[in-house]
C-alpha cells in the first residue's frame, strides 16, 4: 500500500512500513544517522537523525518512526539542526582519536558529521584516553574503544551478520562499554575474525591490523573471491600495484557487506614472492626424456626443474598423459579430485569430464571450505 507524505514541503510517496528515514533515503533526502545501518535492526539509540513531525509532539527518530497517510516532516529545521549539533557535542565529548590513522586512509561516518556540522568539543573538557589502544590480541582486528560512541553496531552486526554474538554491552550508566564475551579476549569469546563489526563501525573503533598505516589509495577495483564457489564480491583498494586493504561492496549481490576471515583478510599471498604466474612442467616431460629415478641423486637431474610455460603447452601435456593412462590402464586407474574453490558449474563440468570423456566414476571432491 502506497502512503503519501510531504518532506521538507515536498510530496513524496513511500510504502506502508516504512520508516521516516527509509522514504527519506528513497527520494533522495538526507538525513544524517550513526547507530542506524539498512543491514541491521534500528534501535534509535544515537539520536542524531531527530526530525519534526507535524501534529506530533517533539522530535522523533526518523530511523524508528514509521510513515502514516499525510504526514508532514521537516527534516533540516534550526530546532533539529540545534539538536543534532548537541548529539554530536555531546558524543564527542569522550571521542579521542590517538591520531594512528589518516583521515584519507580510514574516514568515517562520524567525523563526517562533525565536520558537516561544524561541532568542537565543549570549552574545559579535554581529551582523555579511557582505554589502551589496540587493547586485544586479534591478529586481524584493531580494537580501541576511546573512539566507541555506543552506537552497538558491532554488536548486531556480530549477531544479525554473522551470527556469533560475540559482542556485548557491558556495565551501565556512564560507565556502559563495548565488550567482548564475558569481558574477555575477542578469540575467547568465539570470534572468527570475518571482521563485520569492522565493516559497520562508523568511528573508526575497530580498524584492520593489516591495514593501518598503508595510506589513501589511488583506486578501488571491485573482484570476486579466491577461496570458494559461492562468489562473494569485495573492492580492493590499491596504491602502486598492492593492495592496501579489501572494503566491503554493499552492492556485491552475494554476500553485500557480508566476507569471512578467509576473503576480507586472506590477500597477502597475491604479493607473496614464490607465487606461480604461470603454469610450470617438468623438464622431462617437454623434451620426451624418461622419468627420472626417485633417488636423491636423481632428483638433482636438470631434468626434473620445472619450467614455465604458456597455457597451451601445459594443457597438452596434461591431456596428452591423461590419455595414454587411460589407453594403457584403463579409465579406472585415474581419479579426479574437484575443489570447494571452484563454482559448482565449473564442478559440474569436471564430473562430465570424469564420467564422459575419461570413462569413469572416481571422483571426489572436497567440501570442507
Amino acid at each position: 500500500m502506497t502512503i503519501n507524505l510531504t518532506i521538507n514541503g515536498k510530496p513524496v510517496q513511500a510504502l506502508q512500513g516504512q520508516t521516516i528515514l527509509e522514504a527519506a533515503r528513497e527520494n533522495r533526502i538526507v538525513i544524517p544517522t550513526l547507530c542506524y545501518h539498512k543491514d541491521l535492526s534500528p534501535v534509535g539509540s544515537c539520536r542524531l537523525c531527530l526530525v519534526e513531525v507535524e501534529k506530533m509532539r517533539g522530535q522523533v527518530a526518523a530511523c524508528t518512526t514509521q510513515i502514516s497517510e499525510g504526514m508532514g516532516v521537516q527534516t533540516e529545521t534550526p530546532a533539529v539542526i540545534q539538536s543534532r549539533r548537541l548529539v554530536l557535542e555531546l558524543l564527542l565529548m569522550n571521542y579521542q582519536d590517538s591520531g594512528y590513522s589518516a583521515r584519507d586512509e580510514n574516514p568515517n561516518e562520524f567525523m563526517h558529521w562533525i565536520e558537516h556540522y561544524d561541532v568542537q568539543r565543549p570549552a574545559g573538557i579535554k581529551s582523555t584516553t579511557r582505554f589502551e589502544v589496540n587493547s586485544d590480541p586479534n591478529p586481524f582486528l584493531w580494537v580501541d574503544f576511546n573512539k566507541c560512541i555506543l552506537c552497538t553496531r558491532c554488536v548486531r552486526a556480530c549477531a544479525e551478520v554473522q551470527g556469533r554474538f560475540v559482542w556485548g554491552v557491558g556495565e551501565r550508566g556512564n560507565e556502559a562499554r563495548i565488550i567482548a564475551g564475558a569481558d574477555t579476549h575477542l578469540i575467547e569469546a568465539r570470534c572468527e575474525s570475518c571482521g563485520a563489526c569492522v565493516a559497520y563501525c562508523p568511528t573508526g573503533a575497530l580498524d584492520n591490523k593489516l591495514s593501518l598505516g598503508q595510506g589513501a589509495p589511488e583506486k578501488t577495483v571491485t573482484t570476486t573471491c579466491t577461496y570458494c564457489g559461492v562468489g562473494c564480491q569485495f573492492d580492493l583498494q590499491v596504491k602502486d600495484d598492492h593492495i592496501l586493504r579489501v572494503v566491503s561492496n554493499p552492492k556485491a549481490p552475494v554476500n553485500g557487506m557480508h566476507l569471512c576471515v578467509k576473503g576480507r583478510y586472506g590477500y597477502d599471498f597475491v604479493h607473496h614472492p614464490e607465487r606461480l604466474t604461470k603454469p610450470q612442467v617438468r623438464r622431462y616431460l617437454l623434451e620426451g626424456q624418461p622419468k627420472p629415478g626417485s633417488k636423491q641423486t636423481d632428483r638433482n637431474s636438470p631434468l626434473w626443474d620445472w619450467v614455465p610455460v604458456d597455457w597451451d603447452t601445459a594443457l597438452e601435456v596434461t591431456a596428452s598423459k591423461l590419455r595414454r593412462a587411460r589407453d594403457l590402464y584403463g579409465p579406472d586407474r585415474i581419479g579426479i579430485l574437484t575443489s570447494a574453490k571452484c563454482l559448482n558449474e565449473e564442478n559440474y563440468l569436471m564430473n562430465k569430464f570424469a564420467r564422459q570423456v575419461i570413462g569413469t566414476n572416481n571422483i571426489d571432491h572436497c567440501a570442507r571450505l
